[in-house]
């Protein structure tokens, strides 16, 4: 069974009286210990493939199945309102009215998939500025609720959970930036931590925005040879899958989905690289 799986997932956005369809209906799926990429230029659906799949962007239409669960049985998501606080039909149903976006225990699935199953590593980083390295890392820990889907960690002991924290710093080349804050670290070191915090719940599926976007050369090979090193690892058993346009990033995947203009245009299994080739 794939880890991931993509049935005609489509999504819309209004724009005044007009609707564009961003991702038009695609369907792909992603195996376990994959490192792979949706690869496409700016504006062809790649980011809004990716959120859709990370639980950050909700479908117009279609399945996602994250490590056998099926996102979306049982809701019609052309009744749920879109991230524009309009409907993504033109039906009126009194369920959806109000504040939530979306019904409360569909809410209440996709927030609990997110933590239990997503790891997810911004452009931006996205780091909380008041916390250290180690805060940072730990803080996907601090937020496990009796309503939430539970992580492998969530069992561990205190000792444990630390010991597991300062594990991932130490294969991220961080252990002696234990407790500077962002604003004292460099963007490479930054774009480490946010790495280490998306793998310290375990999440089976690591999502990365154009990870390189904000980051020099010799930073970008750093970064790619440190994933890559984690997907070959076997203890961590860890899938990757980036958003991005860096020809060097679809060197090194062993599965690319090219998209153009919301399509798929080809769904290539290759062997990918080792190495983020500078000279590419």
């Amino acid at each position: 069974m794939a880890l991931v799986s993509v049935e005609n997932l489509q999504k819309i956005y209004p724009l005044g009286k007009q609707k564009v369809e961003a991702v038009k209906k695609v369907s792909f799926e992603i195996e376990k210990g994959e490192f792979a990429a949706i690869s496409g230029p700016s504006g062809s659906g790649k980011s809004t493939i990716l959120n859709m799949i990370g639980l950050i962007d909700l479908p117009s239409s279609g399945k996602l199945v994250i490590d056998g669960v099926d996102v979306y049985e049982g809701y019609d998501l052309s009744k749920t309102f879109s991230d524009s606080g309009k409907l993504n039909g033109d039906g009126q149903n009194s369920e959806f009215k109000g504040k939530n976006k979306v019904p409360n225990k569909l809410d209440k699935r996709i927030t609990g998939l997110r933590r239990s199953h997503i790891g997810f590593i911004f452009q931006t980083f996205n780091l909380i500025p008041v916390l250290n390295v180690y805060e940072n890392i730990q803080f996907p820990l601090l937020l496990d609720s009796k309503n939430s889907a539970k992580c492998p960690v969530d069992s561990f002991s205190k000792k444990e959970k630390d010991e597991w924290i300062r594990f991932l710093m130490e294969k991220v080349g961080l252990s002696d930036w234990e407790k500077h804050k962002p604003s004292e670290l460099s963007g490479g070191q930054r774009q480490r931590v946010a790495i280490a915090r998306a793998l310290v719940t375990k999440a089976p599926v690591i999502l990365a925005d154009e990870p390189t976007a904000n980051l020099d050369s010799e930073n970008s090979k750093q970064i790619l040879s440190l994933m890559k090193e984690l997907n070959n690892d076997k203890d961590l058993q860890t899938t990757f899958i980036f958003s991005t346009h860096d020809k060097r990033i679809v060197q090194m995947c062993d599965h690319v989905i090219h998209i153009f203009d919301g399509q798929i245009k080809l769904d290539e299994h290759k062997t990918g690289s080792d190495t983020y080739d500078l000279e590419a």
